[in-house]
């Protein structure tokens, strides 16, 4: 990768990404009215003493799951569309490289990720008073790491899609499984060995593992930062596999 065309190419998507008003809207309103849903839904439910509620426990959670879910769709679109445009063609004429270009779209996006998370935590927090034994700005970051792993994860399937339809059609084969999978409806430890052992190497397990251990404890556990190293790597892998896989155009 070359810094100077790495630090265009995120300035670039920038650019476009403050220019389309639809996307940061999504990116910035959607959570916080799914957390207002999330809190009303919640709001009368009875909570054994001394047992997190049950909004504190299932909105931290989907603090992290919703900006994975949202920038997987966002930027599968937005590659595609890239890609049928004859965009990326031009683009790849030039010094520009897949990395430069891949890598690009996961800092601008980990930027609109950062906040959209401190957005969605200052609803959650200030508005309808999540509680967490962790600081804030660990979910946060939890949030922005899940986000970029989205953003990973998009522009891999998007090399395989040839229409907006089927790069939407990824989501229930490579979103839903994690959601279901990650620990939310059923502890990983109470599922049945194969499903456990599917759990256990999908990248979302290790962060929502991550932001469970961030709602019971004060300091980062070893927990925490497995969780974040996992998501991590993942991300990189994700994005070094998109550019091998990626096409000038869709034929």
């Amino acid at each position: 990768m070359n810094p100077t065309i790495l630090a265009a190419t995120t300035g670039r998507i920038l650019r476009q990404l403050r220019h389309d008003r639809r996307t940061i809207a999504m990116l910035l309103v959607v959570p916080a009215l799914l957390l207002t849903l999330l809190n009303y839904m919640f709001a009368d439910q009875p909570t054994p003493p001394g047992a997190p509620g049950t909004f504190d426990r299932i909105a931290l959670v989907m603090l992290g799951v919703f900006p994975f879910v949202i920038m997987f769709l966002v930027t599968s679109i937005a590659m595609l569309r890239e890609r049928t445009s004859g965009t990326l063609e031009r683009l790849l004429s030039t010094p520009l490289g897949k990395l430069d270009l891949l890598f690009g779209y996961g800092i601008a996006f980990g930027a609109a990720a950062a906040l959209q998370a401190t957005v969605a935590a200052g609803v959650a927090y200030r508005l309808f008073g999540l509680e967490t034994a962790g600081p804030t700005g660990l979910v946060i970051l939890i949030a922005v790491l899940n986000a970029v792993l989205g953003v990973a994860l998009g522009l891999f399937c998007s090399a395989f899609a040839r229409t907006e339809f089927q790069a939407v059609q990824f989501m229930p084969v490579v979103v839903i499984p994690q959601i279901l999978l990650c620990g939310l409806f059923v502890p990983r430890d109470q599922m049945a060995g194969w499903l456990q052992a599917i759990s256990d190497v999908l990248p979302l397990s290790y962060a929502v593992e991550a932001l469970q251990q961030v709602g019971a404890h004060a300091e980062p556990t070893a927990t925490v930062w497995r969780g974040l190293a996992v998501t991590a790597g993942a991300t990189v892998v994700a994005l070094v596999l998109a550019a091998a896989t990626l096409r000038r155009r869709t034929g």
